[in-house]
């Protein structure tokens, strides 16, 4: 995916709504972080009358994988061509928006939502320094979309220019920004547009100082399968850029390639663009282009599809590309300092340890060891003049240590309890600027000097009129199927009773070595209102305690992370924080996909299940364009092993007739790039078919959004009051506005 000005492993975030999201350039889902969706127990209206479920007629066709043959009854809704799959979408949204629309609630809860999102100080995100310029996105409600703006200090925001507004560009709020990068001196920044969450990005270049948009731009340089980049030469004259085929060159069979890097020079066609990477990669082949502060060396972190396995190449002045670490080597992250390359290396290191390789040496045998592992997983690095600062994780909250260039200590940032560092860039000398945000705290930049020892807010800091000071948030270790110990973390506001009754919303995601660090949402206060409780699991497949974590939770061991959840959900049951009539789960994208397995395995544990942009057939995600960038991840049905893991958790093959599942609302975005939603169309198909509980199953399709990147913010408050709405009903309370409207 495009950049992050931090060298980290991860490539993704997560989004409003928990689905997943690129950790961009133009982090969108980092201070909007989780919407915490909720509701509270016991009696349910029933759900719409099975004569008004629109006809979902079964069309079985049998595929053989290996000794198995399997058979799916709805095949036919996968083609999104068929006028008759659209009559049946159209049919169900409408079923879902006849149900919905009636709820007495909804416009109560979408205007509580709209003041939480609306009445927000401007939030600074994305945060980079060139020349003495500060570049940051700038979310500044009630605006739909962020935009790109240039500032003199972080430490005051008078003197800001605007330099890119989409919300100009196109008022409906359509058009979103992907990810932006500056020149060198500053005068220039490239700006990856795209519509309709679709993350189809065009690349155009804009002058800092007067706003205005050159002649160039440079088309398909960002997708929603393997992100897109774009950095700077030297002079600013041109940029490398990473491109997709073009119509003429759709991905096929013999197609060795997907993505690629090329060179587009200033004032040329983008057809005149040079070819420089990519040929010789994997066709699931995601790479991400960096410059060094001089912007004399250019770094390409090529990325095996999803899973985690990266390797490097780099140009140094004068060379062409050289690779420097293959994807067995197990070096994940990389960034240029004054004189060497530093490298997180999990090479017999499941923690990771920084290497240092010098300018001029090209082998990653030469690199040395600077910083060596220890019982601290690393997740970042990032170089400063005569520092080298370490992003750890301990668990979802996140430490920074600080070393010379030689790797010995010389202490650690003073962060504040319990949070998480969602950003960290080196500004200039040995400061560095760092997001900061914890479950209660909104998001704000704070500097730090490796020379002073202090940390010291900036400007750029998020106001929320949701008051989190009476809300305490609590750890609790659940144990799973074979032993291991999962935390969950418990947002409540204090005084809230332990007897089994209060409505709890428990959450995670559990996939990609992605960590559910400490994070804000001003919407959860709506929730807490009710007097409800949010909890969030840090589940095996995520990054909390390093890569052995994520590696006990993806391939073959995916069926953990299931057990790991359904551990959780047992133990807040359990310890009286709730009881299954009180509890509802939610999840996106390959959370979704952990959202299906607690339908289908454990249909009796929760009152209530959100499903965002899920995956549910997972014999069928390597056919779609992102699904095979997930095969290194999830692992594909062409591997024997692999299949029968799939086969076993697979949701849409679990279904079974005749069995009560609880009230589910599946979400998703008819341009989604990354999970298509073919997945959320026959999964409500075969549930509706088979359930016999009496509660609804709905799918609701919006046709204005994607994946979640890039929604406008009309729309993901439309999308939160459909969820609070549907939930509250379905539990059986009357929405509560606060006694009191909290402070900003």
């Amino acid at each position: 995916m495009a950049p992050s000005r931090l060298a980290c492993a991860s490539k993704r975030n997560l989004a409003h709504d928990g689905s997943v999201l690129p950790r961009t350039n133009a982090a969108l889902g980092v201070t909007l972080a989780l919407v915490a969706l909720a509701s509270v127990a016991n009696s349910a209206p029933s759900r719409p009358a099975s004569a008004t479920l629109p006809a979902s007629p079964k069309r079985p066709v049998h595929d053989r994988y290996f000794d198995q043959t399997v058979t799916d009854d709805y095949r036919w809704l996968e083609n999104w061509d068929d006028p008759a799959v659209r009559r049946w979408s159209a049919a169900e949204n409408a079923l879902t928006r006849g149900y919905l629309d009636r709820l007495p609630d909804h416009g109560a809860i979408l205007k509580r939502l709209d003041t939480l999102t609306r009445d927000i100080a401007p939030a600074y995100s994305d945060l980079q320094f060139r020349s003495g310029i500060y570049f940051a996105l700038k979310d500044e409600p009630p605006k739909q979309q962020p935009m790109i703006v240039r500032l003199p200090s972080i430490d005051r925001v008078t003197g800001e220019k605007v330099i890119v507004d989409p919300n100009t560009i196109d008022p409906s709020g359509g058009t979103s920004i992907d990810f932006f990068v500056p020149s060198r001196d500053g005068s220039k920044v490239a700006v990856s547009l795209s519509r309709g969450g679709s993350e189809s990005g065009t690349v155009y270049v804009y002058d800092t100082r007067t706003g205005t948009r050159l002649s160039d731009f440079v088309p398909r340089v960002n997708g929603g399968t393997a992100g897109g980049s774009v950095a700077w030469d030297e002079d600013g004259s041109g940029f490398y850029h990473t491109r997709y085929p073009t119509p003429g060159e759709r991905p096929r069979e013999d197609l060795p390639f997907w993505q690629q890097l090329y060179f587009h020079r200033l004032g040329t066609p983008a057809s005149a663009d040079r070819y420089v990477l990519g040929k010789e990669l994997p066709k699931i082949a995601e790479i991400v282009v960096t410059a060094s502060e001089d912007g004399k060396r250019v770094l390409a972190d090529v990325r095996n599809g999803d899973g985690g396995e990266h390797a490097f190449y780099v140009k140094h002045p004068g060379q062409e590309f050289q690779q420097i670490s293959r994807f067995g080597d197990r070096v994940v992250a990389a960034a240029f300092g004054p004189r060497a390359l530093y490298l997180l290396s999990r090479q017999r290191a499941p923690n990771g340890q920084i290497l240092q390789l010098e300018f001029g040496r090209a082998r990653l045998a030469e690199a040395r060891v600077v910083v060596p592992a220890s019982v601290t997983p690393i997740q970042g690095i990032v170089p400063a003049k005569s520092r080298l600062y370490a992003l750890d994780i301990l668990g979802g909250p996140s430490q920074v240590r600080v070393f010379d260039l030689a790797g010995s200590r010389s202490g650690a940032v003073p962060l504040p309890s319990l949070s998480s560092v969602s950003n960290l860039v080196h500004l200039d000398g040995d400061r560095v600027g760092l997001e900061i945000e914890s479950y209660t705290r909104p998001p704000y930049w704070a500097r730090f000097d490796a020379g002073t020892g202090r940390l010291v807010p900036t400007a750029l800091a998020m106001r929320s009129p949701a008051d989190f000071s009476d809300v305490q948030v609590l750890r609790e270790l659940a144990v799973s199927k074979d032993g291991t110990r999962v935390p969950i973390n418990v947002l409540m506001k204090r005084g809230t009773k332990r007897d089994g009754k209060a409505p709890l919303l428990l959450t995670g995601y559990g996939g990609y070595g992605i960590s559910m660090s400490p994070s804000f949402s001003p919407t959860r206060r709506l929730w807490l209102d009710q007097g409800g409780i949010v909890a969030i699991a840090n589940l095996r497949g995520g990054g909390e305690f390093g890569d052995a974590w994520h590696l006990a939770g993806n391939l073959t061991h995916k069926q953990n992370v299931f057990d790991d959840f359904a551990a959780a959900a047992q133990h807040l049951i359990d310890h009286r924080y709730t009881s299954s009539a009180h509890l509802a789960m939610q999840g996106g994208s390959n959370g979704g996909l952990l959202m299906g397995a607690m339908i289908t395995q454990h249909p009796d544990l929760a009152r209530v299940v959100i499903s965002n942009v899920g995956i549910y057939d997972m014999l069928r995600v390597e056919l779609t364009p992102n699904g095979l960038f997930n095969t290194t991840e999830f692992g594909s049905v062409k591997n024997p092993e692999q299949f029968r893991a799939l086969y076993a958790y697979s949701p849409y093959h679990h279904v079974v007739n005749g069995s009560k599942y609880p009230a589910i609302l599946f979400t998703t975005g008819a341009n989604d790039p990354r999970v298509d939603p073919m997945h959320s169309r026959k999964m409500t198909a075969r549930l509706q078919a088979a359930n016999a509980s009496g509660l609804p199953i709905l799918l609701r399709t919006s046709g204005k959004v994607g994946h979640g990147v890039g929604s406008p913010r009309s729309e993901r408050n439309a999308q939160s009051a459909d969820v609070y709405s549907f939930m509250l009903k379905q539990l059986g309370m009357k929405f509560r506005e606060p006694v009191q409207m909290p402070a900003p």
